[in-house]
């Protein structure tokens, strides 16, 4: 029975923060949010893509025991709409006729009412959909009080040039669609709000539709989802605006008009973005990190730089003062400095603070190999013996006090690997893994002046002036900075985030006015730095390309970038190969 048409509808967008394969937990986070929207008086709420399982489930959503457990949990919820209640729009993994579909279910008076699947399947970038789901077969809209509502899901409205990308919103539209709502499962990049926008507002021009976009939000390992879903209406206006990095459970109403649905003003927040978006993203992913995975606290190296001072300020934003500990681990290079700069910090911050001096460690190692260095100049080899003392030393509290080891490598130093195995890799996560040194001094100086909404840290200067201006040094032996064996950071930066972010060949980069040798000598040291990314703690994303699940390189690898302009390939070549193979594919 199809229900009669309304002429108006309202709509709950449950921008909520699921943990990873807390089906129970997820299903009675979904069903608080839903006694909330029929208070307010909804038709229906709508969940973000997989919201029962989170988002992206990898293998796990392989496991025949875990279907189970989501299906259970689908059925348990269909239940519970029979009271009457706004149905619900909600995202989960779905096995039908012995193949696995990224789903969403449509619950209505006690049943489940209709599922769509999800065609368009990423396999790109952080996305591996296709290894684990089957692309749905495309669907026309489901009906919701006798509107017929096209649920496109994600990756449905990125429609593609290729062959393999179908056109779900011209589908749906064709078929009757009158709104559109589109769960997703988008992980937060920088400025990433202006792309999500131009794709929403090119599929309300083609379709001539109204277009929900409700975003999960939370962390997930290296992933954050800063929800900011938003509602345009079909002349491309904006209805409403939920905010970046927040919870938000939102009713918006709907009327048919003439020439079709229009959403109501709601509300509009203001987003952060660029470097405000990029320290909102470390605190949510280093919060989400540290509370999903059930770490009372965390534990880190605070050395008086600038790396381990960030840290410790998005750590107390994230967790609040009382959930993390510093420890300055001082040698005989560590210079007063340091020492009177990390207690300032400490202080600012009001985080529990001990000085343990690591000299007998050290030289109790350094006297253990000295029949094996016996006649050798002392260089890097006692150099990271310090670094590797100290990563013994926070371990070992880590293990007494069960607190996650917070770890401080920007990615500046992870691309060319200007970091200690063993020694200052150590750790759990590192909320700054994928932002560069340059940012890194940004992002303090930001942070002296404004913090996020709901951080837990103080207002005002936590970071001391004279940790962003001093230089940086690794303090390993006398008078060490940065700069002593890497170029400037602004230039470093620059040609990395060529290398990295846009795989630019050397050439092009040479060409544009960097130096040849600098360019050559950094692209060696971040090609040969693979191993050590590959065994470094997960971290934050935040620009186009981390290291890890978007930048996927082998270690064993002999192919260098020679610096000389591309060859120009040979079209007769191509030709004489293109012709053969299409002679022996019309035999």
């Amino acid at each position: 029975m199809i229900d009669k048409a309304a002429d108006r509808l309202a709509i709950t967008l449950a921008q909520l923060n699921p943990t990873m394969g807390d089906i129970e937990g997820n299903a009675a986070k979904a069903r608080e949010a839903r006694a909330r929207a029929k208070a307010d008086g909804a038709d229906l709420i709508v969940y973000p893509e997989l919201f029962i399982v989170g988002y992206p489930p990898e293998d796990l959503v392989l496991k025949p025991a875990f279907q189970s457990a989501c299906r259970t949990a689908i059925e348990e919820l269909a239940r519970d709409t029979a009271d009457g209640g706004p149905a619900m729009l909600i995202g989960t993994p779905w096995i039908d006729g012995g193949r696995l579909y990224n789903a969403c279910a449509l619950l209505d008076g006690g049943r489940i009412a209709a599922i769509r699947y999800k065609v368009n399947l990423p396999n790109y970038g952080v996305f591996d959909e296709r290894r684990v789901f089957t692309p749905g077969p495309v669907a026309g809209p489901i009906t919701v009080k006798g509107v017929r509502i096209g649920v496109p899901i994600c990756e449905d409205i990125w429609t593609d040039e290729s062959p393999a990308y179908e056109n779900i919103v011209e589908c749906l539209t064709e078929t009757g669609a009158e709104i559109l709502i589109v769960p997703n499962g988008s992980p937060y990049w920088r400025d990433k709000d202006d792309v999500r926008t131009n794709v929403a507002v090119a599929r309300v021009t083609e379709s001539g539709l109204p277009l929900i976009y409700l975003n999960q939000l939370g962390g997930q390992d290296e992933l954050v989802f800063d929800g900011a879903s938003f509602v345009l209406n079909a002349d491309r206006s904006l209805a409403a605006q939920l905010p970046a990095f927040e919870e938000s459970l939102v009713t918006l109403r709907w009327t048919r008009a003439a020439d079709g649905w229009v959403c109501e003003k709601g509300p509009v927040a203001a987003l952060v973005d660029g470097d405000k978006g990029d320290y909102a993203a470390c605190v949510l992913g280093l919060r989400d990190y540290v509370r999903k995975n059930g770490f009372p606290g965390v534990l880190l190296g605070i050395s008086g730089g600038i790396d381990s001072a960030l840290c410790a300020a998005i750590a107390v934003d994230a967790l609040g003062a009382d959930r993390v500990r510093g420890v300055m681990l001082p040698f005989r290079f560590t210079a007063q400095m340091s020492l009177d700069d990390a207690a300032a910090l400490s202080k600012n911050l009001g985080i529990r603070y001990d000085v343990l001096p690591i000299a007998d460690a050290v030289n109790g190692i350094e006297a253990s190999l000295g029949s094996v260095f016996e006649g050798r100049a002392r260089d890097i080899a006692e150099e990271n013996i310090q670094a590797r003392a100290r990563g013994v030393i926070l371990m070992a509290i880590s293990n007494k006090f069960n607190l996650m080891v917070v770890t401080t490598g920007n990615k500046s130093e992870m691309s060319v690997g200007y970091a200690t195995l063993y020694g200052d890799m150590n750790g759990g996560f590192n909320p700054i893994k994928d932002i560069y040194k340059t940012e890194v001094f940004r992002l303090s100086s930001l942070r002296n002046s404004w913090k996020p909404e709901g951080a837990l840290g103080p207002d005002g200067e936590v970071i001391p002036t004279n940790i962003i201006t001093r230089p940086p040094s690794a303090e390993l032996r006398e008078d060490q900075t940065d700069q002593d064996s890497l170029p400037p950071y602004d230039v470093l930066d620059a040609i990395l985030e060529r290398l990295v972010e846009r795989e630019d060949p050397l050439a092009e980069i040479i060409a544009d006015g960097f130096d040849r040798d600098t360019v050559v000598r950094v692209d060696r040291l971040l090609n040969v730095a693979e191993y050590k990314r590959r065994q470094s703690a997960p971290g934050v994303k935040v620009t186009l390309r981390n290291f890890g699940r978007d930048r996927r390189y082998p270690i064993t690898n002999r192919f260098r970038d020679t610096g000389k302009p591309l060859a120009k390939p040979d079209d007769t070549l191509l030709a004489r190969a293109g012709k053969a193979s299409t002679e022996a594919i019309d035999v």
